[in-house]
């Protein structure tokens, strides 16, 4: 059996559609999880929110002595979650993605070594450092491409690291790719509706008339017309400019409504003009959303962002604003080698 080049795999898993066979997962279909219904937060247990009471995983029983695990259990309120930091897989209310201890390692090479990263909800975080630091790799990591030699990755107070991607996706983590990842030979309206067939949740909608997706053209078009795209959505993603593409696959992105987006080098190979257009849309996503970047351009960092990552060797080797990274001796000495200052 045939199966989609590597690039637009993720287009097929963040439109639900597995991509060994086109066959699409419903929404519903991951434990049960409900996102933007309740205002629990789930804990450790693997079943997913709904419009009910705190579930455990197992009950808490009236005279024995509840351990940790049995409390983590517990869905907390939003409202009691940034007190209850080491209570299960609970993360603070204002951290959306947090790992710890994330390492890979391949036949014994060590790509990432023990990163424990926090991501602060509404805020554009960088992951930054010279070629080979590892920084891909952690995207992978993140986004379930790969899966971590040990450590554990935690999604807006969800254990994600056992997931799939297509879970991880459906759960409202999106990721943009170095290399554009958009299908070529199909109009810029059509990109952004596969994206959008995600929520119809129906396995079966290529043997259906195309009328059947006319229903998605309007929010596709506001999509489009959010990245700047209008008077490019009837042609075909192989004859728009590089800069262009880049702006296609965020609002590929977007249409799955991510409440994280990763972007891997979202400036790679723009002129001036592009670059300037892609970090004022990143602005503007960011103001509904958090936004985790890995970029080169350091000034786009630090006209953007409000935490920086720094990555060597698969290790972390400072973290703080762009002030605070930039004067760091270690960081210097990463980037300029051994005796500059």
């Amino acid at each position: 059996m045939l199966s989609p080049p590597p690039l637009q795999a993720f287009h097929l898993v963040i439109a639900g559609l597995d991509p060994a066979i086109h066959a699409a997962k419903p929404v519903h279909s991951i434990h049960g999880f409900t996102r933007g219904t309740s205002p629990w937060i789930a804990g450790s247990s693997p079943v997913g929110t709904k419009d009910r009471a705190p579930y455990p995983s197992r009950e808490l029983l009236p005279g024995r002595q509840n351990n940790a695990r049995d409390i983590g259990a517990l869905y907390l309120r939003a409202e009691d979650a940034e007190n209850a930091v080491s209570v299960g897989n609970v993360v603070r209310e204002d951290t959306i993605l947090e790992t710890e201890d994330l390492t890979k390692e391949f036949a014994g090479f060590v790509a990432v070594r023990g990163v424990s990263l926090r991501v602060r909800r509404g805020s554009i975080h960088a992951l930054i450092g010279p070629n080979g630091a590892g920084k891909t790799t952690c995207f992978n990591l993140l986004t379930k491409f790969m899966a971590p030699t040990r450590g554990r990755i935690v999604f807006d107070g969800r254990d994600i690291t056992a997931l799939k991607p297509a879970d991880v996706a459906q759960l409202g983590l999106g990721r943009s790719f170095q290399i554009s990842a958009v299908f070529p030979h199909l109009t810029v309206l059509e990109n952004v509706r596969i994206a959008l067939q995600r929520r119809r949740g129906a396995s079966f909608d290529f043997w259906r008339s195309k009328r059947i997706l006319r229903a998605l053209d309007d929010r596709a078009q506001a999509l489009i017309a959010d990245v700047g795209l209008s008077p490019y959505a009837k042609a075909l993603a192989v004859e728009l400019p590089y800069g262009r593409k880049r702006a296609l696959e965020i609002a590929t992105t977007l249409a799955l409504d991510p409440e994280l987006m990763l972007l891997d080098e979202p400036m790679a190979g723009m002129g001036r003009e592009d670059i300037a257009r892609i970090s004022a849309l990143i602005k503007s996503v960011a103001a509904t959303r958090t936004v985790l970047m890995v970029e080169h351009n350091l000034s786009v960092v630090s006209d953007l962002c409000d935490c920086i990552t720094v990555l060597t060797r698969g290790q972390v080797l400072a973290e703080g604003d762009y002030k605070t990274v930039s004067a760091n001796p270690a960081v210097r000495e990463a980037y300029l080698g051994t005796g500059h200052s």
